[in-house]
């Protein structure tokens, strides 16, 4: 898979996720709200988005600015991980896993194409 199919499957992955999660939220006498920290994946999934036709460029700077969004949203997808899998929540943990998935598989798609631009 290219780098940029990857980024933007996970760029997809990142803005549907939170979508579904808010479309489908049930509130519970805990949590009547829905919190908007659930849109950050969303808005890390736009900004991927708009840095995809500068990947299908090959264009370094926007790579870079990609690879470090893609780890900002695999770090900060710990947390709400954490907290689906402590409330049992299987559907959040579903989406949060696949979201992950999708950051993962695009870090290791980056980490290959940098590896290959090196050997160049």
């Amino acid at each position: 898979m290219k780098t940029y199919q990857a980024n933007l499957l996970n760029s997809l992955t990142l803005i549907l996720m939170p979508l579904w999660a808010y479309l489908t939220f049930e509130g519970t006498a805990e949590k009547p709200d829905q919190s908007i920290t659930a849109f950050i994946p969303l808005f890390l999934g736009v900004i991927l988005v708009l840095c995809n036709r500068g990947l299908k460029k090959e264009n370094k700077i926007i790579a870079h600015i990609a690879v470090l969004v893609t780890l900002i949203a695999l770090i900060g997808l710990t947390m709400p991980l954490k907290a689906a899998i402590t409330d049992g929540r299987t559907l959040s943990i579903i989406r949060v896993v696949v979201m992950l998935l999708t950051g993962l598989l695009a870090m290791i798609s980056f980490v290959k194409s940098f590896i290959a631009a090196r050997k160049k």
